[in-house]
């Protein structure tokens, strides 16, 4: 299984993971319904404080299951997404993290 890895959409930074000689940072998920997790040490799997990326990208598009929520971001269908941010007092957007071409260890 390979790394999810995205950049920041506050600061657009690429998301390192605890693997990387990069040193990592907090990171802050947020949904459109207000909530925030936060990440102090991304193991690279998709999973910031607890809740796993895919998973709440499926329960806010009313799909169920992690699987539904990874085949839904690589589809065309339009969705809505969780907002990855460094700095916390952000708002959530309609607007899909950039996935880093380098899964954060390959930089």
């Amino acid at each position: 299984m390979g790394f999810f890895s995205w950049k920041t959409q506050d600061t657009d930074r690429s998301i390192p993971n605890m693997y990387s000689d990069k040193p990592t940072f907090a990171v802050y998920m947020f949904d459109n319904n207000g909530n925030v997790w936060r990440e102090d040490n991304y193991e690279g799997y998709g999973v910031f404080g607890g809740k796993d990326f895919y998973e709440l990208l499926a329960e806010m598009n009313g799909l169920k299951t992690r699987l539904e929520g990874i085949d839904l971001s690589f589809s065309d269908e339009p969705f809505i997404s969780p907002n990855l941010y460094e700095y916390p007092n952000r708002k959530w957007v309609n607007r899909h993290p950039i996935e880093c071409e380098s899964q954060g260890i390959f930089y």
